[in-house]
């Protein structure tokens, strides 16, 4: 089971109440990145993610029109039916490499930096933080990364290297989530990009979101993931 780090000094239970700005997704600054400052912001419907610089304090964020996956709702073609078959998937075998691909420089609109990298190495090493990996020919071609916390599965990017290896993993970690509590589980990708919503990803409202927040943190985790 995941270890429970101390609890933080930060709060985060006003950044998405009256006073947010109903039309901005970024809803607080600052703060710090230790693994219960991380958890109490995922609790309350909030992730990190630097603002650029590493001179500018942290940026908490709580999208305005959220990204969410129901389980039920994965949408998967014929050719990725296929394309799962060229793959084998696994979990947390190549935790830090999966991240640094995903933090790849070369990437467009790459935000991980060293200090984003660390807190997620440290959330790992304490149950926290999971990858799902596509392998062929004992290479990693693609994967996924994110926090499971009861229900929840909030997942914080993914990369390819070679075609469908990166939705092979989603349709993984949605295999991975359907157990006997699946119909009350969500994958949660922050925004609805063109490419998730081909998957089946949609968009629902902040205070939709964090109406439901409470009651995926207390499914069981997965099995996987415990």
């Amino acid at each position: 089971m995941p270890v429970e780090p101390p609890p933080t000094r930060w709060r985060f239970d006003e950044a998405t109440g009256p006073r947010a700005d109903p039309e901005d997704d970024l809803v607080a600054m600052g703060a710090d990145l230790a693994p219960g400052t991380v958890l109490a912001a995922y609790r309350h419907g909030l992730f990190p993610m630097p603002l650029g610089s590493a001179r500018d304090p942290m940026g908490w964020w709580s999208p305005v029109r959220r990204g969410v996956l129901p389980l039920g709702g994965l949408v998967v073609s014929r050719s990725l039916r296929r394309s799962c078959r060229d793959f084998e998937v696994r979990v947390d075998t190549a935790f830090e490499e999966v991240v640094d691909a995903c933090a790849d420089p070369r990437r467009p609109h790459g935000w991980i930096d060293d200090q984003i990298r660390s807190a997620y190495v440290e959330l790992h090493r304490l149950g926290w933080a999971h990858s799902v990996e596509t392998w062929r020919d004992g290479r990693l071609q693609g994967g996924l990364y994110g926090l499971a916390i009861g229900g929840l599965f909030a997942g914080e990017s993914m990369f390819h290297r070679a075609t469908d290896a990166s939705k092979v993993a989603l349709v993984g970690l949605v295999e991975l989530l359907c157990d006997e509590h699946a119909d009350r589980r969500l994958v949660d990708v922050q925004w609805v990009t063109p490419h998730l919503e081909s998957l089946g990803v949609r968009e629902t409202s902040r205070a939709d979101y964090l109406a439901g927040l409470s009651r995926l943190l207390d499914v069981p985790l997965p099995q996987a993931f415990a």
